[in-house]
């Protein structure tokens, strides 16, 4: 009902514009836009150190980390694989030791 209001399209619209334009303004002011990159480079920093420390606690805790149950993950997968390479030979040693009928 109100998206079909002319009223209520108007002031959408303006809005649209004068957040376009603050954004515009904003983005072209090179002191925001170094704010902004310093405060991502601190972030990932920040985060950088959080990962290490978590690792750190988990191995202190003798708990595995994501990139330890991952690699087990791995591990598994290529036994699987392994296992069914060697059955499948198994297999067909067993259909040649049998005798033909």
């Amino acid at each position: 009902m109100l998206k079909n209001n002319p009223v209520m399209k108007k002031l959408v619209e303006t809005g649209e514009e004068r957040i376009g334009k603050l954004a515009q303004q904003l983005l072209s002011n090179e002191k925001f836009v170094a704010a902004i990159q310093m405060l991502v480079a601190r972030s990932l920093a920040a985060k950088g150190t959080m990962d290490s420390a978590l690792r750190t606690a988990l191995s202190a805790m003798n708990l595995p980390s994501t990139a330890d149950l991952e690699q087990l993950r791995s591990k598994v997968d290529d036994l699987e694989r392994l296992l069914a390479s060697v059955e499948g030979k198994v297999d067909t040693l067993v259909a040649k030791a049998q005798p033909k009928k």
